[in-house]
C-alpha cells in the first residue's frame, strides 16, 4: 500500500474514532430535545423518546424506545413530574447512563404545582386592584436562583418554557457533554454560546409582541404556562383540570364558566394533545374566545429549530386571541 492509502486509512480511522467517541445521547421531549440538539450540532443527533402529539404525562414507552435508553450513554429528561413514564424505569434501562434532570440545573428557578382551578388574576400598571380567586397568592411565588422549596412539595416541571430557564439548561447541557467528550468541548461551548444569545433575542422579541395584551386574563387547559407567563407578565386566570390525566368534573366547568362570565375580555385555551370539545362547552354563551397552546411542540418538527418555534407559536396564539 502506498503512502497517500495509508495516510488515507489513518484519516478515515481517525474519523471514525472520533465519532465513536461522541456520546450516545437521548432526549425524553421536544423542547429537551431541541436544546440538546443545538448543542450537539454538526457532532451527533440526540434520540428522541416523545415523537408527536403525544403528552409526556400519558406516555407509555416501546420497546424501540426502551432500547435506545439501554444504549445511551447520557438521557437528558426534564425531570420527576413531568417524564412519569421513565421515573420507575431509568435506573433499571439504564444503569449506567448518566442521567441528567435539567430541572436540576444551576440558576434554574422552580415554581410549586398549582392546585387548578382559578387563580388570583393580577393588576398591571393602570389597573386597581385584583380578582380574587381560590388559589389566592399563588401568583407571586418567585424563587431565587436553585430553590426546589419544601422537600414535600411538588414542583411544576414546565420549566423550559421560560427561555431564561432554557439559558441554564443549555448551560448544563454543555458541561455534561463537554465532560463526557473532552475532545469536542470547544464546539459545545461555541454551539451553546450561540443558542445562549438566541434564546435572549428570542425573549426579548416576545416581550414586545405580548405587551399589548399583559393585563387581559385568559384560561388554560392545564396549568403548564405558569413559567412562560411569569416571564413576560401574562394574566393566567386559571386552568380548565388540575391533572391533564383526567377530565375536569361537572364542579369545575361550572366554576370556569362562572369565573368567565365575570372577565371582560377572556381567552380559553385547549391543547392538541387532549379533546378540545371541552373548550366549546366552557365558552358556549360567554364572550370569552377560543384558541389553541402546544406545550410541548405536538405538531412541531424535532430539532434545534423547534424551542424557538415553540414558544414563538405560544406568544402568537395568545397575542392573537387576546388582542381581537
Amino acid at each position: 500500500m502506498n503512502r497517500s492509502l495509508l495516510a488515507l486509512a489513518a484519516l478515515l480511522l481517525g474519523t471514525a474514532t472520533a465519532l465513536a467517541e461522541v456520546p450516545r445521547v437521548v432526549a425524553t421531549i421536544k423542547p429537551i430535545h431541541a436544546l440538546v440538539a443545538g448543542v450537539m450540532g454538526d457532532l451527533g443527533q440526540p434520540t428522541l423518546i416523545v415523537k408527536g402529539a403525544v403528552s409526556p404525562h400519558t406516555y407509555s414507552l416501546r420497546p424501540s424506545e426502551a432500547g435506545a435508553i439501554e444504549a445511551a450513554d447520557i438521557v437528558f429528561w426534564t425531570g420527576h413530574g413531568m417524564e412519569v413514564f421513565l421515573e420507575d424505569s431509568l435506573s433499571t434501562l439504564a444503569p449506567n447512563a448518566t442521567s441528567v434532570e435539567l430541572s436540576e440545573a444551576p440558576g434554574i428557578e422552580l415554581l410549586p404545582v398549582r392546585e387548578g382551578g382559578m387563580f388570583e388574576t393580577h393588576a398591571h400598571e393602570g389597573e386597581e386592584g385584583h380578582e380574587e380567586g381560590h388559589e389566592e397568592g399563588h401568583d407571586d411565588h418567585a424563587h431565587e436562583g436553585h430553590d426546589h422549596g419544601d422537600a414535600h412539595e411538588e414542583m411544576d416541571m414546565h420549566v423550559f418554557l421560560d427561555p431564561d430557564n432554557a439559558k441554564a439548561m443549555v448551560a448544563q447541557i454543555e458541561a455534561v457533554l463537554a465532560a463526557a467528550d473532552p475532545e469536542n468541548a470547544p464546539t459545545y461551548a461555541a454551539n451553546a454560546a450561540a443558542q445562549t444569545a438566541a434564546l435572549t433575542a428570542l425573549a426579548s422579541d416576545l416581550e414586545t409582541r405580548l405587551a399589548p395584551v399583559r393585563s387581559k386574563p385568559f384560561v388554560v387547559f392545564h396549568d403548564a404556562y405558569q413559567y412562560f407567563a411569569r416571564r413576560f407578565d401574562l394574566n393566567v386566570a386559571g386552568s380548565i383540570t388540575v391533572n391533564p390525566e383526567s377530565m375536569p368534573g361537572a364542579d369545575r366547568i361550572a366554576e370556569v364558566r362562572e369565573k368567565l362570565k365575570t372577565l371582560e375580555t377572556a381567552c380559553v385555551f385547549a391543547e392538541p394533545q387532549f379533546d378540545p370539545r371541552i373548550v366549546d362547552v366552557l365558552i358556549e354563551g360567554t364572550s370569552a374566545g377560543k384558541g389553541e397552546l402546544d406545550p410541548e411542540g405536538a405538531n412541531l418538527a424535532e430539532g434545534p429549530a423547534l424551542y424557538p418555534a415553540l414558544l414563538t407559536a405560544m406568544a402568537d396564539s395568545i397575542a392573537t386571541c387576546l388582542g381581537r
